[in-house]
């Protein structure tokens, strides 16, 4: 099992901190080039509406991200100290309707749902925690 951890700042800078981290594991754990891309954006998605949305603070706060490599599958926790949001239960868009018509929002958890195998939601000690799995076929 390999294990990694990256501590972040509540700022859209810290993108570029996950992308290196991504391709250093991807490298040295051996994902395919699809997957690390794919995953990223999905960790793309899912920080930059941390950083948007869970503060009502321009404090700093810290988001961690624990990634988990075993028997051919990605584990992806997201934790955040920011007020309680579960995007799991949110409709999904209507990708039908022409973009002027659909509402805003709501298309980042949908792509994190079509890139993810899985996708859950957990609250606890006040902290949300975003779990994202990806199948790993090599």
């Amino acid at each position: 099992m390999q294990k990694h951890t990256l501590r972040l700042e509540n700022k859209i800078s810290e993108l570029d901190k996950i992308r290196d981290a991504l391709e250093e594991m991807a490298a040295t754990w051996g994902l395919p080039p699809q997957v690390s891309m794919s995953v990223n954006l999905a960790l793309e998605e899912a920080f930059t509406n941390i950083v948007n949305y869970a503060y009502d603070d321009d404090e700093r706060h810290e988001i961690i991200l624990h990634f988990k490599l075993q028997d051919n599958e990605l584990h992806i926790a997201i934790r955040d100290d920011g007020r309680p949001y579960d995007p799991t239960v949110q409709d999904e868009p209507d990708i039908a309707l022409p973009a002027t018509e659909r509402p805003i929002g709501g298309l980042g958890i949908f792509l994190i749902k079509k890139i993810m195998d899985e996708v859950k939601y957990e609250r606890a000690d006040n902290m949300n925690q975003l779990i994202l799995k990806k199948h790993i076929v090599q």
